[in-house]
């Protein structure tokens, strides 16, 4: 069976057994295996949350027998206070969450698609209630945020803390620059992650992530990460010229004294 098919069959046997217990109240597949259905690919996994009725939330946390039932697992671990990643011996992977009705309503999560449901459950309290989940930020708040991690990142890195440095460099100045992306390039926003934009990001934003390879190039190349980094932040964005000056001569300075 090809693993597409592999993996549209898994969850409605995962919402059988469910169905099987006398304690659960519906299961609720997200991401590629929910409302995105058409994003499956060899490559996925099965992300879902399982309500239960009430006081039987423990039953499903404590015993996994419910899913080696489906298929034997053959690694598991509990991640989260309320759910577990597992892998099923067919090399199925799965994320999921346990949670009773009063503790949805509180849980920010993207629509999903509900697989299997009990007689008389009110449909409703699958969809996402808590707030906006994809605020988006100032371009103004984003543009110093790239700023300053670069900055910070260089001082660490000049003070010989390589790894943290260029972490705050590659890692927490790209991801606001990816959001920054969306005041220049619009991109497709069909299936964009909410809760992780780097999810698809060579899909949606196909121009800028040709620059990528640029802005992280390794642990020993934070200097070259950041300059490229910065021009392009010049190129589209006014940025502050005390700042850009700054960074500038950071990088400067440890090239002459190499």
């Amino acid at each position: 069976m090809k693993k597409v098919e592999l993996l549209k069959n898994r969850i409605y046997e995962i919402g059988e057994a469910l169905r099987k217990s006398n304690k659960a109240l519906a299961l609720l597949a997200l991401g590629s295996i929910g409302k995105e259905v058409e994003r499956l690919d060899e490559y996925s996994d099965l992300d879902f949350f399982v309500i239960t009725k009430q006081n039987e939330k423990n039953h499903f946390l404590k015993d996994l027998d419910w899913l080696n039932s489906v298929k034997p697992i053959m690694f598991s671990y509990k991640n989260t206070v309320d759910g577990f990643k597992i892998l099923f011996d067919d090399a199925v992977f799965c994320e999921f969450a346990i949670f009773e009705v009063d503790e949805l309503l509180n849980i920010p999560f993207s629509e999903g698609r509900i697989i299997w449901k009990d007689d008389g459950f009110d449909e409703s309290i699958c969809k996402p209630r808590k707030g906006n989940i994809d605020q988006k930020s100032s371009k103004e708040w984003l543009i110093g945020e790239v700023l300053t991690n670069i900055y910070v990142g260089l001082c660490r890195y000049k003070r010989g803390e390589k790894l943290a440095g260029s972490r705050m460099i590659q890692y927490h100045a790209i991801n606001k620059l990816l959001e920054l992306v969306e005041f220049i390039e619009v991109g497709d926003n069909k299936h964009r992650d909410s809760f992780s934009n780097d999810r698809r990001f060579e899909i949606r934003h196909k121009t800028m992530s040709k620059s990528l390879p640029d802005f992280m190039q390794g642990y020993s190349k934070s200097y070259e990460s950041a300059k490229a980094i910065l021009k392009f932040l010049e190129s589209h964005f006014e940025i502050n010229r005390s700042m850009k000056n700054l960074i500038i001569s950071l990088c400067e300075v440890d090239e002459k004294s190499t």
